[in-house]
């Protein structure tokens, strides 16, 4: 079928100048793109139609391929792909990664993520993946299949943000692209590219979609690529209204990202949920089932205030404390004993804790540079019993109840880095330094700071 958009299919310059159109709504001169490179018809293709491109349009282009080591010829693969890039004076970087199977998740799934994780720490502006129109047909079929919501059917867009800050945009010219499309360029073009067998095994859940599932509706419906891609797009536009209403709604019921329960058990049980997908979302959490969410639901409008809720969901957990849920990530237990000498070093990574701890020299705050030297400084974890005096003018009292009174969550309180100055504690995240020790305002202070993940931003 001659698709209508199209009055010159058979000529090369066509995808050519399709792919073109997208990359120049968003693609600026010097920027640099790096195409996510498999070595199958799709990304060669896609490689050798930016390779013409970047020509007039001046961008730096480059290619990364991640080798998962689950096939056999995985090293072909990867061996391929260097010398298309070579063959072009395009540079390739390659990632060697091990996939291992994790319960409840697919091989599939788990080199995925693999595999966006080396995307995520690229350099460059935009990350150029191969996905077409067939690709987002099956997607948005798999996700319907699944139970998905409007969010999960919108399915792949042109473009989005990954979620590091730094990370490349991707990007993918290709969606409004067919497969056939696609392999009759790569033939007329005389480019070679590989065929990864595992494409062909029906047990894939997106493979039997390809193979059994789709040919039978081509036959019966056969523009419904398009049509369910437009479906996606309705979709799409459907799932960016309900994320206003719910950063409408987040006004209200949010406070510093926390969620302020009393607030989110005025609403109406449907915008109830949306509010807490999206404030899910927003923290990187995968959609729970819809089980899942109204267990969560249901404890946070029944609990009471002292109710230590707390629910685990895609790698996160969802707790409450004084009438606030906090999303945070899945605790580990804490260790029973944490002793780490500090010499001096401007930071301390602490992977047992999860963070970093870093010490900033300030005249006239925090601790006294000079008083530190007097004594052995420990970085320890509390204990229990420990005694501190943060301010000169009331008397020495309970850690314990202090964090109470710093409302401080329950499941922070053994996992804050302590510091101590031989054996007299110095100084508590979120409540500061002990009265003797603290910097006198003409002398150097040291002021220690601590923050969950392994960076300040």
């Amino acid at each position: 079928m001659v698709h209508s958009r199209r009055k010159k299919s058979n000529k090369l310059d066509c995808l050519v100048d399709e792919v073109k159109a997208v990359l120049q709504s968003t693609v600026k001169r010097g920027d640099h793109l790096t195409v996510g490179l498999s070595g199958g018809v799709d990304s060669v293709v896609l490689l050798d139609i930016l390779s013409i491109i970047s020509r007039k349009m001046l961008f730096t282009l480059s290619a990364a391929h991640v080798n998962h080591g689950i096939s056999s010829r995985s090293a072909d693969w990867s061996h391929f792909c260097c010398r298309q890039c070579y063959a072009s004076g395009i540079p390739i970087f390659v990632t060697y990664v091990k996939v291992k199977k994790v319960t409840g998740a697919s091989l599939e799934a788990v080199a995925r993520e693999k595999r966006y994780r080396v995307f995520s720490q690229l350099a460059g502006n935009y990350l150029v993946l191969a996905q077409h129109q067939d690709d987002q047909a099956e997607t948005l079929l798999l996700q319907l299949f699944r139970g998905a919501g409007v969010r999960g059917l919108s399915a792949m867009p042109v473009m989005r943000k990954q979620t590091i800050s730094k990370a490349p945009s991707i990007l993918r010219p290709l969606l409004d692209i067919s497969r056939a499309e696609i392999e009759t360029y790569a033939r007329q073009r005389g480019l070679t590219w590989i065929h990864d067998g595992s494409n062909d095994d029906r047990s894939f859940n997106r493979n039997f979609l390809r193979h059994e599932v789709l040919p039978v509706l081509g036959r019966r419906y056969p523009t419904y690529a398009k049509t369910l891609l437009r479906t996606s797009q309705h979709m799409a536009e459907a799932s960016a209204l309900l994320d206003e209403l719910a950063e409408a709604d987040a006004q209200s019921c949010v406070t510093d990202g926390n969620l302020y329960i009393p607030a989110l058990r005025e609403l109406s049980q449907s915008r109830a949920k949306n509010l807490l997908r999206y404030l899910l979302h927003r923290h990187h959490v995968p959609f729970p089932s819809t089980i899942k969410l109204d267990e969560i639901l249901n404890q946070l409008r029944y609990a009471k205030k002292d109710a230590q809720v707390q629910v685990i969901v895609g790698g996160a957990e969802i707790r409450c404390f004084k009438d606030f849920m906090y999303i945070v990530p899945q605790q580990t237990k804490p260790p029973e004993h944490l002793q780490r000498r500090w010499q001096g070093e401007p930071s301390v990574q602490l992977a047992e804790l999860g963070g970093l701890l870093r010490f900033i020299s300030k005249q006239g705050q925090g601790l006294s540079a000079h008083k530190l030297k007097q004594g052995p400084v420990f970085i320890k974890v509390r204990e229990g019993g420990e005694h501190f005096t943060p301010d000169c003018k009331r008397p020495r009292r309970s850690l314990k109840n202090l964090m109470q009174e710093a409302s401080i969550p329950p499941w922070q309180r053994f996992t804050l880095p302590l510091l101590f100055c031989g054996e007299k504690l110095a100084w508590v995240p979120g409540i500061g330094t002990d009265c003797e020790l603290q910097a006198a305002p003409e002398e150097m202070g040291i002021v220690p700071e601590w923050r969950v993940g392994n960076s300040f931003k």
